[in-house]
C-alpha cells in the first residue's frame, strides 16, 4: 500500500514524500539478499578449491596442533564474514550512498530521517542492528506486520533509527545544461558574505533535494537563493534557484 506523508521544513516550506511500499521494500530486500547469498557461494567455491589444495599434500595441516588452530582462526574468520557481509552490507550501503542499497537503487526507493534529512551513519547502524532481530523473529514477518500497521510504512527499524522508506524523485541533469554549472576558477564570487547557518541550510538542501518533487524543490529553492543572491557575485546571474544552490554547494562551500 502506497502512502504518502508532508513534511515542513524548518525553512516553512512544506513537501510531500511518497513513502515506499510493502511490495517495493522487501522486493529491493530480495534483490540484496540474492547478492549477498551469490557472494557467499562463490566465496565457498573459492574455499573448497583451496582446500581441496591442501588436502592434497602429504601431511594434512589439520592434523596437526598449530594446524588446528589455524583451522579453528579461519573458522571464526569465515563466520565474522559472513555476518559483516549480511549486516554490514545493509550498513555501508545506506551509509555511503544516500539510503541506497543495490536493491533499494533498482527500485528507486531510498531511506532519509525524519524531517528529509540523509541517512547519517548512526541512524544507519541503528536500523540495521535491529534488522538481526526482525530476521531472527520470524524471517520479517514483524517486519512486514509492522509496515502495514505503520501510518508511515515503517518497520521496527526504522522506529528505533527514526527513518523512513520514499520513492526516490531523482534530479536527472540533461547532458546539454552541464555548461549552466561551469564557471572558470578567477569568476568564481567570494561567499564569505554568506552566514554558518546559510551555508548549512544550502548544505541542507542539497542533501534533501533528490526526495523533494519537483514543485516542492522548486519552491524550496526559490526561497533560499532569494536570500542568498544579494550577497553573491554576478557571476552566478545566469544560474537558476537550483543550479545556484547545487554548484555553491558542491564547489564554493566544500
Amino acid at each position: 500500500m502506497e502512502r504518502s506523508v508532508d513534511v515542513a521544513t524548518g525553512e516553512s516550506v512544506a513537501f510531500t514524500y511518497e513513502l515506499a511500499g510493502l511490495g517495493s521494500r522487501f522486493f529491493a530486500v530480495f534483490i540484496d539478499m540474492s547478492i549477498q547469498v551469490t557472494v557467499v557461494i562463490l566465496a565457498f567455491l573459492l574455499l573448497i578449491w583451496v582446500g581441496s589444495g591442501v588436502q592434497s599434500t602429504p601431511v594434512a595441516p589439520d592434523k596437526t596442533p598449530l594446524g588446528k588452530f589455524a583451522q579453528a582462526i579461519l573458522i571464526a574468520l569465515v563466520s565474522l564474514a559472513g555476518f559483516l557481509l549480511f549486516f554490514g552490507y545493509f550498513i555501508f550501503f545506506e551509509w555511503r550512498f544516500g539510503g541506497r542499497t543495490p536493491g533499494k537503487r533498482l527500485l528507486g526507493i531510498r531511506v532519509v530521517r525524519d524531517g528529509g534529512f540523509p541517512l547519517d551513519f548512526t541512524s544507519a547502524v541503528v536500523r540495521n542492528v535491529v534488522r538481526i532481530l526482525e530476521l531472527a523473529v520470524g524471517f520479517y514477518a514483524v517486519s512486514a506486520l509492522s509496515t502495514l500497521l505503520s501510518p508511515l510504512n515503517r518497520r521496527l527499524g526504522d522506529m528505533a533509527a527514526g527513518t523512513i522508506v520514499v520513492r526516490d524523485n531523482r534530479f536527472e541533469r540533461d547532458r546539454g545544461t552541464s555548461s549552466r554549472y561551469e564557471l572558470r576558477e578567477r569568476d568564481d564570487p567570494v561567499v564569505d558574505g554568506l552566514t554558518e547557518s546559510e551555508r548549512d541550510l544550502i548544505r541542507r538542501y542539497a542533501g534533501r533535494r533528490t526526495t523533494l518533487n519537483a514543485d516542492a524543490r522548486a519552491a524550496l529553492a526559490a526561497q533560499i537563493a532569494a536570500t542568498v543572491r544579494p550577497k553573491l557575485g554576478a557571476a552566478f546571474e545566469h544560474l537558476g534557484d537550483d543550479d545556484l544552490l547545487v554548484h555553491l554547494a558542491s564547489t564554493a562551500l566544500r
